[in-house]
């Protein structure tokens, strides 16, 4: 077609290309005829002016241009448009053959936490059709792909089950959701695993904490409680240790602005039922993450303060990361601030300026917390993935993406 054109269109002289998108500025500003005369000559020269099948030429040829020119012009207007997420019921349908069923087999149960297999689970409670998911080992011949969690595999290389003859196209993967920090010597697993099942955004099956996902009704503007906040920053924690980085910014928060600590280390625990209540009671909760790594958000954004109904103050990964799975305007990271008294003083202002404070709540009129808290729900997701997978996989470095 971009060759088609040059013969049909000449360029404007001593005209200055636009600084964005200049192959379509060009083509909308010089996307005309050069001369009438050129136009009768291509459609039959003279002829054409007299003959009926020449000026039904020239019209079907207008035509064509006129519907060119408008998809060019829509083309140089169409903006960035978020995608809708992905249907598993309908995506895996029409790729896979009504008669496939995909047998997912879990070698392990994640922290010995059993659940109930009875029934079609990834059917009936997820909508995953022809996703059959498994516990029984006596099945492992038939399985498309076995599941490995891997902290089960820190007791040993001899948890696989090497001496089984593995089936050609069978996968195996490995799944975790612990910071690298946390997963132990991963090298004795190099060149076994196919796919990776984890928090983060790259691997093959991406197992999140949780998510925001569009409401199906736009929800009210919310307006916070603030008759109802009693505390400036709060935080729960029950794994303190010195030299983690959390606690380094938090020792020189306390110093700028007082925050109420809860949790096993100030023997203050929490129920499970008074969570979320004591949150909401604070403006701000530091979702601090106990480690740094790449995409590792934990229930501390997605449950403690989005569901908490507290601004989130977030450490951990970098900020493009939050980012990427968060709305602007819904969290404020640590690394944004040049100190942490910067960011002490931003956090006392804010409280203060009631309607900058509810901004940071307006994501609530769009979106919704997805929290994935049941190992059957994260294992189902393997199959409306499984068709985009490569075939032939091999991670011959667990550790490198693990990092």
């Amino acid at each position: 077609m971009r060759r088609l054109c040059h013969n049909l269109i000449v360029k404007e002289k001593s005209k200055p290309t636009q600084a964005v998108d200049d192959s379509v500025a060009v083509g909308e500003s010089s996307l005309y005829w050069k001369s009438l005369a050129d136009l009768e000559d291509m459609m039959g020269g003279e002829n054409t002016k007299r003959s009926p099948l020449g000026l039904l030429k020239k019209c079907i040829l207008f035509s064509f241009l006129f519907v060119l020119m408008l998809g060019l012009y829509n083309g140089s207007q169409r903006g960035f448009q978020a995608l809708k997420p992905i249907n598993p019921s309908t995506s895996f349908d029409n790729r896979t053959s009504s008669s496939r069923n995909l047998t997912i087999l879990l070698w392990y149960w994640p922290f010995h936490s059993l659940d109930n297999l009875k029934s079609d689970v990834c059917w009936d409670v997820y909508r995953i059709p022809r996703c059959k998911l498994v516990d029984q080992r006596s099945l492992f011949s038939s399985a498309d792909v076995v599941v490995f969690h891997n902290r089960e595999l820190m007791s040993g290389y001899e948890k696989l089950p090497l001496d089984l003859q593995r089936p050609h196209c069978q996968k195996w993967a490995w799944m975790s959701l612990e910071a690298p920090a946390h997963n132990g010597n991963l090298q004795p697993y190099a060149g076994i695993f196919n796919m990776t099942m984890t928090y983060r955004r790259d691997s093959d099956v991406t197992i999140p904490y949780g998510e925001l996902l569009p409401r199906e009704a736009e929800g009210q503007l919310v307006q916070d409680d603030f008759q109802n906040k009693s505390s400036l920053v709060c935080w729960v924690v029950s794994n303190y240790q010195s030299h983690y980085k959390r606690s380094k910014v938090y020792s020189e928060l306390k110093a700028v602005v007082p925050v109420k600590v809860y949790g096993q280390w100030t023997k203050t625990p929490l129920k499970s039922s008074a969570l979320l209540p004591t949150i909401s009671r604070c403006y701000f909760y530091l979702a601090f993450e106990n480690s740094v790594a790449k995409d590792y958000i934990t229930e501390k954004l997605w449950k403690n303060a989005y569901q908490g109904g507290a601004v989130p103050v977030v450490l951990g990964p970098p900020l493009s990361d939050y980012q990427a799975v968060a709305p602007p305007n819904s969290f404020i990271h640590v690394d944004e601030f040049a100190s942490v008294k910067d960011l002490g003083k931003y956090l006392e202002e804010l409280a203060k300026d009631k309607k900058r404070y509810s901004e940071y709540f307006a994501w609530k009129q769009h979106w919704e917390v997805k929290l994935y808290t049941d190992w059957r729900e994260r294992l189902c997701k393997i199959c409306p993935r499984y068709n985009d997978l490569p075939q032939q996989k091999v991670y011959s470095d667990l550790t490198a993406s693990d990092k």
